[in-house]
C-alpha cells in the first residue's frame, strides 16, 4: 500500500527550514504593514511571568523568545561547534585554516565598513557587529536548493565557516553586549559551570542531568546581566562528545533530537518575532541613513570582499588549498550567500539597539532584511551560472 507524498516532502531538510524561516518572515511584515499591526504588537508584548518563591521572571513575550528559544538555538550551535572539532571539519589545523581565514574576513570587512560609516555617533556604532553574522539555516538551506550544483567540500566549507563564524558572534556577544552585572548571579551561574563540566569528567551520559543544571545556569545568567543566551554554548560544551560503543556521543544525541525543532519551530518564530518592520513612513531617505548603509554594504559587499580576500590570502601563503571540486567563482557565489544575515544579525540588533528608539530598530532591521534577500538572490545566481558554465565546457 503506497503512501501519497506531498511535494515538500520531497525537498531536503535544510530547503524545508529555509522556506519556512521565509513564510515566518513574510508573515511578520504582512502583519505589521496591515491592519492587523496591533494584533502583532499586542501578541509580542503580552507578559508572561514565572515565579517560584523569591524568583520571580516576568518578562513580555518578545523577550522569552530572545532570550529562551534563543538559547536552545544557542545551544545547538554550541554542539554543532563541539562536534565539528573534534569529528568534523575542524578537527585538524589543516581542514579549520581556510574556513578561520575565511570567517575572520568576513566579520572583520563588513564591520570596518559600518565602523567607517558610522564613527561619528557612539549610539549608532553599537551595531558595528551587525553586518558580521552568517545565518546558518539559511544559507544551507540555499546550497541544499542547488543540490549536486555545488561540490560536497564547498557545502563543508560553509558550514564550517558559518560555524566558526557563530562562534566569533557568541564572543561578541558575551564582551560587547553585557549590561549590568549582578555578583551573586554571576556565582550561581559559576558553580552550576562547575557542575556542568564535573559531570562531563565524571563520565556521567545522560542528558537529564546536565538539562537540571543547564536549566539553573540559564536563570542565573539571565539574572546576571550577561545575554542569557550564552548558556547554551555553555550547556554545549559541556555535553560529552566521546562517542560510545555504538559510534554516537551524548552530544550528537542532543544535537539530533533539538535540530528538528530549531530549524523548524525556535528559528522560525525567531524570525516571525523580529522581522516584522513596519514601513509606514519610511521613504527614499532611507537608503542615505548610516545605519542602513552600513549594514546593507557590510552584509552584502562586506562579505564577498572579507570572505573571498582572506580565503585568498590564506591560500596564497600556502596555508591551505581551495575545497575539492571548487574554482574561485563557485567559492565567490558561497561568500555572496554568507551574506545572509538574518536570524543572528537581527538578534544582535536588538542587543545593539535595545533602548535607542524605534526609528533606529525599523532602519536596521529593513537593512538586514534587504541584503539578506539580496544576498540570497545573488549568491543562488552566481552558484547557478557557473555549474551551467562547467556542464556547457564538459560537453
Amino acid at each position: 500500500m503506497s503512501t501519497t507524498q506531498w511535494p515538500w516532502q520531497r525537498w531536503a531538510p535544510d530547503v524545508q527550514a529555509g522556506i519556512l524561516l521565509m513564510l515566518a518572515t513574510l508573515a511578520a511584515l504582512a502583519l505589521a504593514n496591515s491592519p492587523g499591526r496591533a494584533f502583532y504588537e499586542w501578541l509580542l508584548s503580552v507578559p508572561v511571568q514565572v515565579r517560584v518563591g523569591a524568583l520571580d521572571i516576568d518578562k513580555p513575550m518578545l523577550l522569552w523568545i530572545n532570550d529562551g528559544l534563543m538559547a536552545v538555538f544557542f545551544l545547538i550551535v554550541g554542539l554543532e561547534i563541539k562536534r565539528e572539532t573534534v569529528h568534523g571539519h575542524l578537527s585538524s589545523f589543516k581542514q579549520m585554516a581556510l574556513p578561520g581565514a575565511a570567517a575572520v574576513g568576513g566579520m572583520a570587512v563588513p564591520a570596518l565598513i559600518y565602523v567607517a560609516l558610522n564613527y561619528h555617533d557612539p549610539v549608532l556604532l553599537a551595531g558595528w557587529a551587525i553586518p558580521s553574522a552568517t545565518d546558518i539555516a539559511f544559507a544551507l538551506g540555499i546550497i541544499a536548493l542547488l543540490g549536486s550544483r555545488v561540490p560536497p567540500a564547498l557545502k563543508a566549507f560553509v558550514m564550517a565557516l558559518a560555524v566558526m563564524d557563530d562562534l566569533g558572534a557568541v564572543v561578541i556577544i558575551a564582551l560587547f553586549y553585557t549590561s549590568k552585572l549582578s555578583l551573586l548571579s554571576l556565582v550561581v551561574a559559576g558553580v552550576a559551570t562547575a557542575i556542568l563540566f564535573w559531570m562531563n569528567r565524571a563520565g556521567v551520559r545522560r542528558i537529564s542531568p546536565y538539562t537540571v543544571v543547564g536549566l539553573i545556569l540559564w536563570v542565573s545568567v539571565l539574572k546576571s546581566g550577561v545575554h542569557a543566551t550564552l548558556a547554551g554554548v555553555v550547556i554545549a560544551l559541556a555535553i560529552p562528545v566521546v562517542r560510545d560503543a555504538n559510534g554516537q556521543s551524548p552530544c550528537e544525541r542532543l544535537e539530533h533530537t533539538l535540530h528538528p525543532w530549531v530549524a523548524y519551530a525556535i528559528v522560525p518564530i525567531f524570525a516571525f518575532a523580529n522581522a516584522g518592520v513596519g514601513l509606514a513612513g519610511l521613504g527614499l531617505d532611507v537608503l542615505s541613513n548610516s545605519v542602513f548603509q552600513g549594514i546593507a554594504l557590510g552584509l552584502f559587499v562586506g562579505k564577498q570582499i572579507g570572505i573571498v580576500g582572506f580565503s585568498w590570502f590564506c591560500v596564497r601563503m600556502g596555508w591551505a588549498q581551495l575545497p575539492k571540486d571548487t574554482n574561485w567563482r563557485q567559492l565567490h557565489g558561497a561568500a555572496v550567500l554568507c551574506g545572509i544575515g538574518f536570524t543572528m544579525s537581527l538578534f544582535i540588533s536588538s542587543l545593539a539597539f535595545e533602548h535607542s528608539g524605534q526609528s533606529v530598530a525599523l532602519v536596521d532591521r529593513l537593512a538586514v532584511l534587504i541584503a539578506s534577500f539580496a544576498s540570497a538572490g545573488f549568491g543562488y545566481w552566481l552558484l547557478t551560472r557557473e555549474s551551467s558554465s562547467h556542464r556547457a565546457v564538459e560537453h
